[in-house]
């Protein structure tokens, strides 16, 4: 690399660390990196917004002996993830959404197809964009997802779900919500607490009505720090954690 584009290159990295960002990774998190965070055999970790479990096994595949808690309130995600997954010994399935408080919550299911492959894949329709936050512009980015079907189902804060299950520390948070991200952390002001690492999902525009850009959510979340991002995804570390 010449020393210009070295020196073009660190101003245009100084300049995002300034704005409390970090500079865009390509590609996608690995398996090294998620256990280099974690640092230990037995981790618990927590997969809010598991859909089918492709993601579950493959954080269940990092450790020797991991508790991956999943969670999921979409029906037709739950049967894939039941028929994906089995009785997988480190993995648990909770059929619920988490918010910001206890009850039922409205979720707006997606619908519709774009290719045979996600007929095949998704025969009762396309439900990897659902949401508790209604859709705004995921309807124009993406038109051929649909969100005509809306269903009530059993909502948790984090907070309440923490006390229930006796956790006392939460070593990884795999987070894809649609939207939802500032619901979940509202409901979890005691678990974000005692959470190392949190990995979600973001987006810089509004797809789903009040959904927070990534500079709101790390704004929100004053004890973390970004540590990777990637063009949709940020993985963030809790710099207070004891």
């Amino acid at each position: 690399m010449s020393l210009y584009r070295k020196i073009k290159y660190g101003i245009r990295s100084l300049g995002c660390l300034v704005r409390g960002e970090a500079p865009i990774s390509s590609g996608e998190i690995t398996k090294d990196l998620v256990r280099g965070c974690v640092g230990k055999d037995d981790p618990v970790i927590l997969e809010i917004g598991c859909n089918d479990g492709t993601h579950s096994l493959w954080l269940s595949e990092i450790f020797r002996k991991p508790k991956v808690f999943c969670f999921e309130p979409d029906p037709r995600a739950i049967a894939r993830f039941k028929s994906n997954v089995k009785n997988h010994p480190d993995i648990k399935l909770f059929e619920i959404a988490l918010c910001d408080y206890d009850g039922k919550v409205d979720f707006f299911q997606s619908d519709g197809h774009k290719r045979d492959e996600h007929r095949t894949r998704m025969p009762d329709g396309w439900d990897l964009s659902g949401s508790i936050r209604q859709p705004k512009e995921h309807l124009i980015t993406h038109p051929w997802i649909k969100f005509e079907n809306k269903i009530e189902v059993p909502a948790m804060t984090l907070d309440t779900w923490c006390n229930e299950q006796n956790i006392e520390t939460i070593d990884f948070i795999w987070m894809d919500v649609q939207g939802a991200e500032i619901d979940v952390f509202r409901g979890g002001g005691n678990s974000l607490k005692k959470t190392r690492f949190i990995y979600t999902e973001y987006s810089n525009r509004e797809l789903y009505e009040g959904q927070m850009n990534l500079q709101q959510l790390t704004e929100y979340l004053k004890d973390f720090t970004v540590i990777k991002r990637y063009p949709r995804d940020v993985l963030m570390k809790n710099l207070k954690y004891v």
